[in-house]
């Protein structure tokens, strides 16, 4: 029987060959700890493990981290697919089949903040279909709380927000 962290990382490489969207720290940690394979810190561990070996790379806001395969990762899963059981891509399956739609929605809307170079801070949000970009909007704001508040109104309204500027722009 193969070590476990080994199978946790396949069951990991497996999960982002499946879909066409980056996965949250979140979205992998619940599918783990929702399947009771292992605990929250070894699944850090696995991912910690997969980012230094460039199986995996990661794109990081202010509040959460995104990971993608990477194509030696997508080539490590073909060499090791025989680690992931039938019954783990059964709970893959099973994970994707009922989070898929939630989970799409929450990587479309993107919403980050960073120091502006003057003062202040500049928020970025996106709106995302697919690789599409449908809207790429940066707002300068002068306090933190503002920044945070903008990016979390934006994860509230942004079709609102969309279908208002296009109305107003197309007229």
């Amino acid at each position: 029987m193969a070590d476990p962290n080994t199978i946790y990382k396949m069951t990991m490489l497996a999960m982002l060959d499946k879909v066409d969207f980056p996965l949250s720290n979140t979205q992998i940690s619940n599918f783990f700890l929702g399947q009771d394979y292992t605990d929250y810190f070894t699944v850090q561990q696995v991912i910690h493990e997969l980012l230094d070996s460039e199986l995996i790379r990661c794109e990081s806001t202010h509040n959460n981290t995104h990971y993608h395969l990477t194509s030696l990762g997508r080539e490590t899963l073909k060499f090791f697919e025989d680690k992931v059981t039938p019954a783990i891509k059964a709970d893959i399956a099973a994970f994707f089949e009922k989070n898929q739609m939630e989970m799409k929605i929450e990587n479309s809307l993107v919403a980050d903040f960073y120091k502006s170079t003057s003062s202040g801070y500049d928020v970025r949000c996106r709106l995302k279909q697919k690789n599409l970009s449908l809207i790429d909007l940066t707002i300068h704001v002068e306090t933190k709380e503002q920044a945070d508040a903008v990016c979390k109104n934006w994860k509230k309204q942004s079709d609102e927000i969309y279908s208002c500027l296009m109305d107003i722009l197309i007229q």
